[in-house]
């Protein structure tokens, strides 16, 4: 006898386990699965292309990554979890991220979605694991930029996550560098790698407003990524690169 299993009911945590097996793996650091199926020119923009924007050696640094498309994610009540929906829920998630062992599941809700804001929700996902499982020398440079630019005073942050926490930073005493400065540093490089990884993707413009930081200093963050994780083959990242390859055409 076979028993049918309504996974409208499950929350995320039971379906990451339940869709495990029917994975479909996209080389070593990723794979995906789609509910319901999806057709391929829709799969090349959410899950190939996306995937093949991402820097090589940040996949050797990131754990594993399931991929799950799904039409809504249902922000959970009470005791109950959140879950997929394929019909319109009352309250909407964007994404949601299950860590199992040595793998990871990244929920994505796509439908009534804008492909640009999936594209952001992917790569601050992944720009999450990076800050959460960075290298020492990854560590080491990036605080290295932070701590020039406060000494230098440098207005504005790249989104409003780590323009929180520098606030938060600044309004204390200036001392050692405690639990608020690692959080913020670490926050700043989600921050900025989430740019810098949806840029190697797209073409996206930087938002202009009163906390934003000044151009020459958000390109030497970008420039310090660069070096630490050079985009794939046939990716351009600043204006120039662009130039320099429709030249070689």
């Amino acid at each position: 006898m076979t028993v049918a299993i309504d996974r409208s009911r499950m929350s995320v945590e039971e379906l990451a386990d339940s869709f495990r097996s029917q994975m479909i793996p996209l080389g070593e650091a990723f794979s995906y699965f789609a509910t319901p199926s999806m057709p391929d020119e829709d799969l090349r923009q959410y899950v190939h292309e996306t995937i093949a924007a991402v820097p090589p050696r940040l996949l050797g640094v990131i754990p594993h990554v399931n991929i799950v498309l799904v039409p809504y994610l249902s922000r959970g009540k009470g005791q109950q979890g959140d879950q997929i929906s394929f019909e319109r829920p009352a309250h909407m998630l964007v994404a949601r991220r299950v860590d199992s062992g040595r793998e990871v599941t990244l929920f994505f809700a796509i439908k009534e979605e804008d492909i640009s804001e999936y594209h952001y929700a992917f790569y601050n996902a992944i720009a999450a694991l990076l800050a959460e499982n960075s290298t020492e020398e990854v560590r080491d440079a990036f605080s290295q930029l932070v701590r020039d630019e406060l000494l230098a005073k440098v207005h504005g942050e790249v989104d409003q996550k780590s323009w929180a926490l520098k606030q938060t930073w600044l309004a204390r005493p200036q001392g050692k560098e405690t639990k608020v400065f690692r959080d913020y540093v670490k926050q700043a490089l989600e921050d900025t790698l989430t740019l810098y990884l949806h840029g190697i993707c797209c073409d996206i413009d930087v938002e202009t407003g009163p906390r934003q930081m000044p151009s020459r200093h958000l390109r030497r963050r970008l420039e310090a990524l660069y070096a630490l994780f050079p985009p794939p083959p046939g990716h351009a990242v600043f204006p120039e690169h662009v130039k320099r390859r429709m030249g070689k055409r």
